[in-house]
């Protein structure tokens, strides 16, 4: 699924099409994962795109008038910008054209995304956003912040960051990545964490998630960014899906290597040695 900096460099490449007036919406199916808007065309043709926010993984197109589209790009959603019309692709559900010819596809085989209208009043306070915690790469999120909010969890490190109500957006990848980062043990108990510790993971999380955004995201799978080209991050995971292989943080001739294991149904990789 992609992740914040996925989601995040969609958006950035969105700024293509805003300021232009939407003048042709086209829907191919009722649904995705929940059924698309009643009148979807009706609501949004005419309308000016006035900007795209962000909020955890989801986006949020804000037309002229009021109108706002909650995105969410699912297990395998893409949304890719085209200088004109173009011949049907398969799994091209929903094809959104502006006013200077360019087209928007969104594209999802396994039809896990989703598109919901609501207003720019109701916005935040949507059954879908109304519970998130703070945006990790905001200046409401830091150490003490992240200190108030594991404290008395039960669940382990991993388990806990990936509740969106504690931390929006963050994801299996970047948790890894992060608690790598931060040297500490994705089985230690949440509520244990403070002081220096839950600094040094506040500090984790910005830095992978910046890192991460600079280099496109990361491509698994189907994501791509919004021009069709490919992220990179993956290339420099330094122990997401990297188990057997070495700490790229010890030692040559150390002998630990990255470890899997399976947490709420997921695969943590983690470096034994280094992460306490």
């Amino acid at each position: 699924m992609p992740e914040l900096p996925e989601v995040e460099t969609v958006r950035r490449g969105l700024a293509r099409v805003v300021g232009l007036t939407l003048t042709r919406l086209e829907q191919r199916r009722p649904d995705l994962r929940i059924p698309l808007p009643s009148d979807f065309a009706k609501q949004l043709e005419g309308r000016r795109l006035e900007g795209v926010d962000r909020r955890g993984k989801y986006m949020l197109w804000r037309f002229s008038g009021g109108p706002v589209l909650i995105v969410h790009l699912g297990m395998s959603g893409t949304l890719i910008l085209r200088d004109g019309p173009r011949a049907p692709e398969l799994h091209e559900h929903v094809v959104f054209t502006f006013s200077d010819g360019t087209t928007l596809a969104y594209q999802d085989p396994r039809r896990f995304g989703l598109m919901t209208l609501t207003t720019a009043d109701n916005a935040s306070q949507h059954r879908l956003l109304a519970d998130m915690g703070p945006e990790p790469l905001g200046n409401e999120f830091n150490g003490p912040v992240l200190a108030a909010a594991l404290k008395g969890r039960k669940s382990p490190l991993k388990a806990a960051l990936l509740d969106q109500r504690l931390v929006a957006g963050l994801g299996n990848i970047y948790v890894c990545e992060a608690l790598y980062r931060a040297g500490l043990s994705p089985e230690r108990l949440a509520g244990t964490l403070r002081g220096p510790a839950v600094e040094r993971l506040a500090q984790a999380i910005k830095a992978v998630l910046t890192d991460a955004i600079a280099a496109g995201g990361s491509s698994l799978r189907n994501y791509v960014q919004a021009s069709g080209e490919l992220g990179y991050f993956q290339h420099r995971w330094a122990v997401y899906g990297k188990e057997g292989e070495r700490c790229p943080g010890c030692s040559p001739t150390a002998r630990c290597r990255v470890q899997r294991v399976v947490q709420s149904a997921r695969s943590t990789f983690y470096c034994p040695r280094t992460q306490t």
